[in-house]
């Protein structure tokens, strides 16, 4: 018997309520087209009736659900299920790291590889949720700033609803990420400099065309969603034990950010206690605007200057919602992390030939992170850890190539 090859929901029943602001707590519709609040220029999060979901699901109904994340559809924002634009979307796997145990001297260290998901990047699940939502609303061109990986998978979400892209990238991304956006019909304008310089080049564009709905990291609400899923994937694939700590490679830090509001989800639906990972966001030494902030304790991050990396998804100079990232980091006792490009040139060559994992860079920083983390004793033996690969490696392949 073949099965249904499919991802979509048959139906669905979204739970969601209203927009709520970050910072000044006001309420938006969701179901008019939003950016950021009104009120005070902030990110907005997406809200649901948990109290009606604690009714509904249990453990089991997660463990059930978990073959893709639109069968979380009861806590996801699309509302109608012909809305839904999917390439397939997976849970992804987690698998454990024997060598990496041994050689640091820890109990138990997995990673979770999102290179599995369409156009082989994380940037696949808040990609979908957020064009799912866009034709729900009625948005037919989307617009974007990105450092490479967002840049092809809106191209390609885009591309499947039918939707214009307009892609604004530097001129230095990767070349198979300009590739794919231009193989998907995406229309792409290189620009000099970072991400940075690219979201001012399209801002000054978008002027001149108000119908483009801009899906900038969390200056939308519903990428956010979508990346909140690992949260939940997490927490059934550690049968509702949450991982003692997590290292997140940190550039716009929307992963970060929605796997925090996933475990906040998670226990108001009485699926897990008030425990939490320790989280840590990992950033390159080049570009490490976070790692500054949390190490000056501050509540928010300064625009670092001359960014520069290997790891182009870290090379964000200052994530919009750099606040909600570094809340995370101080309510979880967490830390910031930056590492040095050689160190993640040879992680990449390293877990490759002792685990037969090939990371992109930003999940190979994440192990030179830990590296790091264990020899200053913020790690230790005993602790469940779990790293983030938010990539598949061979979307990188002049780091190899560059190996002598």
């Amino acid at each position: 018997m073949f099965q249904r090859l499919t991802t979509k929901p048959d139906d669905v029943n979204s739970l969601l309520t209203h927009l709520e602001c970050t910072v000044c707590g006001d309420r938006h519709s969701p179901h008019d087209v939003q950016t950021v609040c009104r009120s005070c220029g902030k990110a907005l999060s997406a809200r649901y009736d948990l109290v009606k979901g604690k009714q509904i699901v249990s453990r089991e109904w997660f463990q059930s659900a978990s073959s893709s994340f639109w069968n979380y559809a009861m806590f996801l924002p699309v509302e109608k299920a012909e809305s839904v634009v999917s390439l397939g979307e997976r849970v992804t796997p987690v698998l454990r790291l024997t060598s990496l145990e041994k050689t640091m001297g820890l109990s138990r260290v997995f990673i979770k590889d999102e290179g599995h998901l369409p156009t082989g990047s994380f940037k696949a699940r808040g990609l979908a949720m957020a064009v799912s939502k866009a034709k729900e609303l009625g948005v037919t061109a989307v617009c974007i700033p990105s450092a490479g990986n967002a840049a092809g998978a809106l191209a390609a979400y885009a591309a499947r609803a039918g939707m214009e892209a307009h892609i604004f990238i530097p001129a230095d991304t990767p070349e198979i990420n300009v590739a794919e956006c231009r193989a998907t019909g995406a229309a792409v304008e290189l620009v000099n400099g970072t991400i940075a310089d690219a979201a001012g080049r399209m801002n000054q564009q978008k002027k001149n065309h108000p119908d483009w709905f801009d899906v900038s990291t969390l200056k939308e609400p519903y990428r956010l969603e979508g990346k909140k899923t690992m949260g939940y994937e997490i927490a059934v694939q550690f049968d509702w034990k949450l991982p003692d700590v997590i290292l997140y490679p940190a550039g716009g830090g929307t992963g970060l950010i929605g796997m925090w509001k996933a475990f906040r989800e998670l226990e108001i639906l009485g699926l897990i206690g008030k425990e939490r990972p320790r989280m840590v966001a990992v950033q390159s030494d080049g570009c490490a605007p976070i790692v500054k902030a949390f190490e000056q304790q501050q509540k928010e991050s300064q625009p670092w200057a001359d960014a520069q990396t290997i790891a182009s998804g870290l090379r964000v100079p200052k994530a919009f919602a750099d606040y909600m990232i570094l809340d995370a980091l101080y309510t979880s006792k967490g830390h910031a992390v930056a590492v040095k490009d050689d160190e993640i040139r040879r992680a990449v060559m390293s877990v490759a030939r002792d685990e037969g994992l090939y990371c992109c860079p930003e999940g190979a920083a994440t192990v030179v992170a830990l590296r790091k983390l264990v020899q200053r004793s913020l790690v230790r033996h005993g602790e469940t850890v779990l790293l983030f690969n938010t990539a598949a490696g061979n979307k990188y392949p002049e780091i190899i190539l560059e190996q002598p």
